[in-house]
């Protein structure tokens, strides 16, 4: 190796070492922290339990010793992984803190696929070229963004760090849609097309909800960083709202009412009253709901 690379490469290694040390990489107590591709298998793996034979065997079919023998499985990984993500703030309490979450989170896994089963109804129901309810479980990204966002918000509530992002930047990776495990969903919940869907961790949205591709549920705006955190930062959308594609709704303090219909591009930064119709370029006011002819159903 010529001496000037050999060199520059020692130099280079330094520097990297000196960076990798500095106040900038806190050192994690533990000495390890979670495994993203162990974490990402577990998230597939309880997709697959959730919804038995759509992913992974030639139709679908219910094995009770296989569901049992799989939750013990994924329930020690899950916890170890869980150990670890504690530990990266206090050793000390990560078992019985991973213990705790993952024994309440195995006991919420029930709740979690009866609100999913509203999911695909409501896909199915809402998109009239959807086959079946099958074909939206297996094929549909709206409805794996929303499975794992379900099961991600529910280690979210019992405080497991860092986990709950991993997998729901996973399904963003994989579908382009982005919902912060933090985020408060309603059942029923629809998706369509998705790609460029992104919900912030403050967001809460109620029951019956359509969202169509590019829609941004965000904050106004995050200047001031860290400061913001744990402030509700993103809007509210109430029961059976629509909003079309690529509409952007901001704030906080910005609530939806029932009932509204919110048009592609709109931009909305205000409160919007129940049984509301928004254009893009402004309020089209109306107090009756949307009945079947109007253009929710376009």
């Amino acid at each position: 190796m010529p001496q000037d690379l050999k060199q520059t490469i020692e130099q280079a290694a330094d520097r990297i070492n000196r960076l990798n040390m500095s106040s900038l990489r806190p050192v994690c107590p533990s000495g390890r922290l979670p495994d993203r591709e162990r974490i990402i298998d577990v998230t597939i793996r309880l997709r697959n339990l959730l919804f038995p034979g759509f992913y992974d065997a030639p139709q679908p079919q219910v094995n009770p010793f296989f569901t049992s023998a799989e939750l013990h499985e994924l329930s020690h990984a899950l916890r170890e992984e869980c150990r670890q993500a504690f530990a990266v703030k206090n050793c000390e309490t990560a078992e019985a803190n991973a213990l705790r979450a993952v024994d309440a989170f195995v006991g919420e896994l029930p709740g979690i696929l009866e609100i999913l089963n509203t999911d695909v109804e409501a896909l199915f129901n809402g998109d009239p070229a959807a086959d079946s309810p099958m074909d939206v479980i297996i094929a549909y990204p709206g409805l794996f963004a929303i499975c794992v966002y379900r099961l991600a918000h529910s280690l979210y509530l019992h405080g497991v760090p860092m986990i709950p992002r991993i997998m729901t930047e996973y399904a963003h990776g994989l579908t382009g849609i982005d919902i912060n495990a933090g985020a408060t969903i309603g059942h029923s919940f629809f998706i369509d097309h998705g790609t460029g869907v992104v919900i912030g961790e403050t967001a809460v949205i109620g029951n019956e909800v359509k969202l169509y591709q590019g829609v941004t549920l965000g904050a106004l705006s995050t200047r001031k960083g860290q400061l913001l955190s744990g402030l509700k930062r993103h809007p509210t959308i109430g029961d059976r709202v629509t909003v079309y594609s690529n509409a952007t709704i901001l704030g906080g303090e910005t609530v939806i009412g029932d009932d509204c219909l919110i048009g592609a591009n709109a931009f909305i930064t205000q409160s919007v009253p129940a049984g509301t119709r928004v254009m893009g370029k402004g309020y089209e006011m109306t107090s009756r709901k949307p009945s079947c002819g109007d253009w929710e159903n376009a």
